[in-house]
Protein backbone atom coordinates (compact mmCIF):
# COMPACT_ATOMS: atom_id res chain seq x y z
CA UNK A 1 0.00 0.00 0.00
CA UNK A 2 0.96 3.87 -0.79
CA UNK A 3 2.25 5.83 2.23
CA UNK A 4 0.63 8.90 2.91
CA UNK A 5 2.35 11.93 2.39
CA UNK A 6 2.56 14.60 5.37
CA UNK A 7 2.86 18.06 3.92
CA UNK A 8 4.41 21.07 5.57
CA UNK A 9 3.25 24.54 3.47
CA UNK A 10 5.18 27.69 3.18
CA UNK A 11 2.71 30.16 2.06
CA UNK A 12 5.10 33.28 1.37
CA UNK A 13 4.89 36.51 1.06
CA UNK A 14 7.26 39.51 0.83
CA UNK A 15 10.08 36.70 1.66
CA UNK A 16 8.62 35.84 4.90
CA UNK A 17 6.03 32.72 5.79
CA UNK A 18 2.67 33.71 6.87
CA UNK A 19 -0.71 31.90 7.65
CA UNK A 20 -4.26 33.37 8.22
CA UNK A 21 -7.81 32.24 8.10
CA UNK A 22 -9.59 31.74 5.13
CA UNK A 23 -7.13 33.26 3.51
CA UNK A 24 -6.84 36.61 5.00
CA UNK A 25 -5.91 38.13 8.21
CA UNK A 26 -2.48 36.57 7.29
CA UNK A 27 0.54 37.03 10.17
CA UNK A 28 4.09 35.93 10.32
CA UNK A 29 5.07 32.48 11.02
CA UNK A 30 9.12 32.65 10.54
CA UNK A 31 11.87 33.10 7.92
CA UNK A 32 10.95 30.47 5.19
CA UNK A 33 14.84 28.94 4.83
CA UNK A 34 14.48 28.07 8.42
CA UNK A 35 11.39 25.96 8.32
CA UNK A 36 12.44 24.52 5.72
CA UNK A 37 15.53 23.02 7.12
CA UNK A 38 13.83 22.15 10.20
CA UNK A 39 11.06 20.39 8.22
CA UNK A 40 13.25 18.46 5.98
CA UNK A 41 15.18 17.10 9.22
CA UNK A 42 12.09 16.58 11.57
CA UNK A 43 10.38 13.97 8.66
CA UNK A 44 8.22 15.76 6.72
CA UNK A 45 7.62 13.91 3.25
CA UNK A 46 7.40 16.77 0.89
CA UNK A 47 7.54 20.64 1.13
CA UNK A 48 5.44 22.97 -0.95
CA UNK A 49 6.40 26.51 -1.36
CA UNK A 50 3.56 29.22 -2.44
CA UNK A 51 4.44 32.84 -3.20
CA UNK A 52 0.95 33.93 -2.35
CA UNK A 53 1.16 37.27 -3.88
CA UNK A 54 2.88 36.51 -7.37
CA UNK A 55 -0.26 36.23 -9.36
CA UNK A 56 -2.07 39.36 -7.98
CA UNK A 57 1.13 41.32 -8.38
CA UNK A 58 1.95 40.20 -11.79
CA UNK A 59 5.10 38.56 -11.33
CA UNK A 60 6.89 34.93 -11.14
CA UNK A 61 7.70 33.42 -7.82
CA UNK A 62 11.07 34.86 -6.36
CA UNK A 63 13.45 33.10 -7.54
CA UNK A 64 16.60 33.36 -5.34
CA UNK A 65 14.49 32.08 -2.31
CA UNK A 66 13.01 29.29 -3.79
CA UNK A 67 16.81 28.30 -4.21
CA UNK A 68 17.70 29.08 -0.70
CA UNK A 69 15.39 26.99 0.30
CA UNK A 70 15.82 24.54 -2.13
CA UNK A 71 19.73 24.20 -0.71
CA UNK A 72 18.22 22.92 2.70
CA UNK A 73 16.12 20.03 1.50
CA UNK A 74 16.46 16.59 1.50
CA UNK A 75 13.01 16.03 0.42
CA UNK A 76 10.41 16.50 -2.47
CA UNK A 77 9.82 20.32 -2.83
CA UNK A 78 7.15 22.06 -4.91
CA UNK A 79 7.12 25.40 -6.10
CA UNK A 80 3.87 27.67 -6.92
CA UNK A 81 3.10 31.23 -7.61
CA UNK A 82 3.08 33.59 -10.99
CA UNK A 83 3.88 30.72 -13.18
CA UNK A 84 2.74 31.02 -16.77
CA UNK A 85 5.00 29.64 -18.89
CA UNK A 86 7.31 26.50 -20.08
CA UNK A 87 10.13 27.84 -19.56
CA UNK A 88 9.60 29.32 -16.23
CA UNK A 89 9.21 25.79 -14.81
CA UNK A 90 12.54 24.73 -16.54
CA UNK A 91 14.37 27.27 -14.49
CA UNK A 92 12.64 26.19 -11.05
CA UNK A 93 13.67 22.99 -12.07
CA UNK A 94 17.15 23.80 -12.99
CA UNK A 95 17.29 25.51 -9.40
CA UNK A 96 16.88 22.29 -7.41
CA UNK A 97 12.75 22.17 -7.67
CA UNK A 98 11.30 18.96 -7.81
CA UNK A 99 7.52 19.82 -8.70
CA UNK A 100 5.38 23.06 -9.85
CA UNK A 101 2.31 24.10 -8.74
CA UNK A 102 0.03 25.89 -11.22
CA UNK A 103 -3.16 27.17 -9.72
CA UNK A 104 -4.18 30.85 -11.05
CA UNK A 105 -2.91 30.35 -14.66
CA UNK A 106 -4.30 26.68 -15.10
CA UNK A 107 -7.49 28.50 -14.88
CA UNK A 108 -6.93 31.73 -16.93
CA UNK A 109 -5.22 29.17 -20.20
CA UNK A 110 -5.36 25.60 -19.35
CA UNK A 111 -3.34 24.77 -21.84
CA UNK A 112 -1.21 25.51 -19.92
CA UNK A 113 -1.06 22.23 -18.23
CA UNK A 114 -0.66 20.41 -20.94
CA UNK A 115 2.07 22.36 -22.25
CA UNK A 116 4.13 21.23 -18.89
CA UNK A 117 2.76 17.65 -19.14
CA UNK A 118 4.09 17.23 -22.30
CA UNK A 119 7.39 18.61 -21.92
CA UNK A 120 8.35 18.01 -18.60
CA UNK A 121 6.24 14.67 -17.51
CA UNK A 122 2.85 14.76 -15.24
CA UNK A 123 5.25 13.87 -12.31
CA UNK A 124 7.08 17.48 -12.11
CA UNK A 125 2.96 19.11 -12.09
CA UNK A 126 0.59 19.62 -9.48
CA UNK A 127 -2.54 21.75 -10.17
CA UNK A 128 -3.69 23.43 -6.90
CA UNK A 129 -7.21 24.35 -6.90
CA UNK A 130 -8.78 26.67 -3.89
CA UNK A 131 -12.49 26.36 -3.64
CA UNK A 132 -16.24 27.79 -1.63
CA UNK A 133 -18.94 25.89 -1.22
CA UNK A 134 -21.40 28.27 -2.29
CA UNK A 135 -25.31 27.51 -3.30
CA UNK A 136 -25.02 23.60 -3.09
CA UNK A 137 -21.60 23.29 -4.70
CA UNK A 138 -17.67 24.17 -4.86
CA UNK A 139 -16.53 26.77 -6.28
CA UNK A 140 -13.52 27.69 -8.12
CA UNK A 141 -11.49 30.94 -6.76
CA UNK A 142 -8.29 32.34 -7.97
CA UNK A 143 -6.17 35.08 -7.40
CA UNK A 144 -5.42 34.06 -3.56
CA UNK A 145 -8.99 33.38 -2.98
CA UNK A 146 -10.04 37.35 -4.44
CA UNK A 147 -12.22 35.94 -7.78
CA UNK A 148 -14.33 33.94 -8.31
CA UNK A 149 -15.17 31.24 -11.62
CA UNK A 150 -17.82 29.42 -12.72
CA UNK A 151 -15.91 26.35 -12.60
CA UNK A 152 -17.13 24.10 -10.83
CA UNK A 153 -14.69 21.96 -8.50
CA UNK A 154 -15.11 18.56 -9.83
CA UNK A 155 -14.98 19.07 -13.71
CA UNK A 156 -12.23 21.78 -13.21
CA UNK A 157 -10.16 19.04 -11.47
CA UNK A 158 -11.33 16.18 -13.82
CA UNK A 159 -9.93 18.45 -16.61
CA UNK A 160 -6.70 18.95 -15.17
CA UNK A 161 -6.65 15.64 -14.98
CA UNK A 162 -7.43 15.15 -18.50
CA UNK A 163 -4.67 17.53 -19.45
CA UNK A 164 -1.89 15.59 -17.84
CA UNK A 165 -1.45 16.97 -14.20
CA UNK A 166 0.00 14.36 -12.00
CA UNK A 167 -1.65 15.53 -8.69
CA UNK A 168 -4.42 17.92 -7.06
CA UNK A 169 -4.14 20.07 -4.20
CA UNK A 170 -7.30 20.63 -3.14
CA UNK A 171 -8.13 23.84 -0.50
CA UNK A 172 -11.36 24.61 0.80
CA UNK A 173 -11.50 28.04 1.38
CA UNK A 174 -14.37 27.39 4.07
CA UNK A 175 -11.96 25.27 6.32
CA UNK A 176 -8.19 26.74 5.74
CA UNK A 177 -7.10 28.09 9.05
CA UNK A 178 -9.99 27.02 10.93
CA UNK A 179 -8.08 23.76 12.65
CA UNK A 180 -12.08 22.67 12.54
CA UNK A 181 -10.90 19.58 10.14
CA UNK A 182 -10.63 18.92 6.51
CA UNK A 183 -13.37 18.79 3.96
CA UNK A 184 -13.42 15.12 3.78
CA UNK A 185 -16.91 14.01 1.88
CA UNK A 186 -15.85 16.38 -1.10
CA UNK A 187 -12.70 15.06 -0.98
CA UNK A 188 -13.78 11.43 -0.81
CA UNK A 189 -15.99 12.83 -4.22
CA UNK A 190 -12.60 14.09 -5.71
CA UNK A 191 -10.73 10.81 -4.91
CA UNK A 192 -13.91 8.48 -6.46
CA UNK A 193 -14.17 10.93 -9.68
CA UNK A 194 -10.17 10.87 -10.12
CA UNK A 195 -7.04 8.60 -10.78
CA UNK A 196 -4.79 10.65 -9.95
CA UNK A 197 -3.48 11.74 -6.43
CA UNK A 198 -5.42 14.33 -3.77
CA UNK A 199 -3.60 16.24 -1.69
CA UNK A 200 -5.88 17.81 1.29
CA UNK A 201 -5.55 21.14 2.31
CA UNK A 202 -7.38 23.30 4.67
CA UNK A 203 -8.18 22.56 7.94
CA UNK A 204 -5.84 20.43 9.97
CA UNK A 205 -6.40 20.96 13.94
CA UNK A 206 -5.38 17.70 15.23
CA UNK A 207 -3.84 14.60 15.28
CA UNK A 208 -7.35 12.94 14.81
CA UNK A 209 -8.20 15.60 11.67
CA UNK A 210 -4.97 13.80 10.08
CA UNK A 211 -6.60 10.38 10.49
CA UNK A 212 -9.73 11.52 9.49
CA UNK A 213 -8.52 13.24 6.09
CA UNK A 214 -6.81 9.59 5.12
CA UNK A 215 -9.49 7.27 6.35
CA UNK A 216 -12.96 8.88 5.67
CA UNK A 217 -11.68 11.71 3.09
CA UNK A 218 -9.44 9.41 1.31
CA UNK A 219 -6.66 11.61 0.49
CA UNK A 220 -3.14 10.99 -0.43
CA UNK A 221 -1.38 13.70 1.43
CA UNK A 222 -2.39 16.01 3.53
CA UNK A 223 -0.93 19.48 3.49
CA UNK A 224 -1.05 21.61 6.93
CA UNK A 225 1.13 25.09 7.56
CA UNK A 226 0.05 26.76 11.06
CA UNK A 227 -0.28 23.56 13.18
CA UNK A 228 3.46 22.94 11.99
CA UNK A 229 4.64 26.20 12.07
CA UNK A 230 3.68 27.49 15.88
CA UNK A 231 4.47 23.11 16.53
CA UNK A 232 1.63 22.21 18.11
CA UNK A 233 1.67 19.14 15.78
CA UNK A 234 4.72 17.49 16.19
CA UNK A 235 5.64 15.59 12.61
CA UNK A 236 7.22 12.26 14.07
CA UNK A 237 4.56 11.81 16.73
CA UNK A 238 1.69 12.41 14.49
CA UNK A 239 3.49 9.66 11.87
CA UNK A 240 3.71 7.23 14.71
CA UNK A 241 -0.50 7.99 15.84
CA UNK A 242 -1.27 7.54 11.79
CA UNK A 243 0.37 4.27 12.05
CA UNK A 244 -1.00 3.19 15.08
CA UNK A 245 -4.37 3.79 13.16
CA UNK A 246 -3.22 1.82 10.31
CA UNK A 247 -2.30 4.37 8.10
CA UNK A 248 0.09 3.43 6.00
CA UNK A 249 3.13 6.50 6.48
CA UNK A 250 6.87 6.22 5.88
CA UNK A 251 8.27 6.58 9.70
Amino acid sequence: MVAKRIIPCLDILGGRTVKGVNFVGLKDAGDPVVLASMYSEKGADELVFLDISATEEQRDAFEPLVYEVAKTLSIPFTVGGGIRSVEKVGRLLHQGVDKVSVNSSAVMNPELVSQISNVYGSQCLVVAIDARFENGDWWVYTTGGKKKTNLKLLSWAKECEERGAGEILFTSMDHDGTKAGFANDVLSELSQCLSIPIIASGGAGTIQDFINVFSNGKADAALAASVFHFEEIEIQQLKQELASAHIPVRL
